[in-house]
């Protein structure tokens, strides 16, 4: 655990996330935690399409095999179960937030080898078993003793060569938990190994999420922008625009530019994690970024 405390900072209130999902917007910026910074709409779609490119790369290199079955739990609006859909043999999509769910039904209902289930992930019981299960931002809203009960069902539910794939907003030491009307708890890399490593899980791959850290650049600098200025003079969608094609032409020069300078920016960052049940190895490994 490199020498960090082991627990969380605070516990959610399930109800309050609830109730923030069942009235968050069902678009690509809205699970993404983009609205509201003056964004266009393409800043959601650039960053689901890098996001991909990570995804292909993590699948290729576990060797996934692509005629079984893939599970994603906490599906949001259904972009990563429409891109799952042609690529496995069946694709399994759980979301437990109506609009969100009506969405996903909509963007994915065409294809036949796709089942939608309206549910809660911690009391969803699958049928059969899978060759990936996708976790696209979902530990992080729950507490941590659920965070280790669902895990050590998701590998039960496993095939033998199967992998689960998760991706989460991480921070660089210990835990932060954020409360009010969105609540969450951002963990760092180590108390997630060390998780998974509770669980029984052996990490194969931790890699550092440089599309998510490229737009969190751009919301944190907005976001000081709004604590800063005048109301009547934010003009947040013209910021927010120029913020976005801004980080763009920037990129991906400008991801590293904090840590070559000694800053530790933005606050929040994010990664993937592919791990596979046993055997165990100890809580550590290194992050790395997939090349853009």
């Amino acid at each position: 655990m490199n020498g960090e405390p082991h627990t969380d900072a605070g516990k959610l209130d399930y109800s309050v996330v609830n109730r923030y999902w069942k009235k968050v917007k069902p678009s690509i910026m809205g699970p993404y935690m983009m609205e509201g910074f003056g964004f266009p709409a393409s800043a959601g779609r650039f960053r689901f399409d890098a996001e991909r490119v990570i995804v292909q790369q993590l699948i290729r290199t576990a060797k996934v095999d692509a005629t079984g079955a893939v599970l994603d739990l906490g599906s949001g609006v259904g972009y990563w179960a429409e891109y799952f859909a042609p690529q496995f043999k069946q694709v399994v999509a759980v979301e437990a937030s109506a609009l969100l769910y009506e969405s996903m039904m909509r963007r994915c209902s065409s294809y036949s080898n796709f089942t939608a289930i309206h549910d809660d992930v911690l009391s969803f019981e699958p049928e059969g078993r899978f060759s990936l299960i996708f976790l696209g931002g979902l530990l992080m809203y729950l507490n941590e003793n659920d965070v280790v009960a669902l895990l050590q069902k998701l590998k039960s539910w496993l095939t033998p060569e199967g992998i689960i794939l998760c991706r989460e907003t991480t921070v660089r030491a210990g835990t932060l938990t954020r409360e009010g009307d969105y609540q969450a708890v951002y963990r760092s890399v180590p108390i997630y190994l060390s998780l998974f490593h509770r669980c029984g899980l052996s990490v194969a791959q931790t890699y550092l999420n440089v599309p998510y850290i490229l737009m969190q650049m751009g919301c944190e600098l907005i976001r000081k922008w709004q604590a800063n200025v005048s109301r009547n003079l934010l003009i947040v969608a013209a910021v927010g625009h120029l913020t976005y094609w801004g980080l763009r032409l920037g990129h991906p020069w400008i991801t590293r530019m904090p840590s070559a300078m000694g800053v530790d920016f933005p606050e929040l960052t994010n990664h993937f994690f592919l791990v596979r049940p046993g055997p165990q190895s100890p809580p550590g490994g290194t992050t790395s970024p997939v090349s853009q």
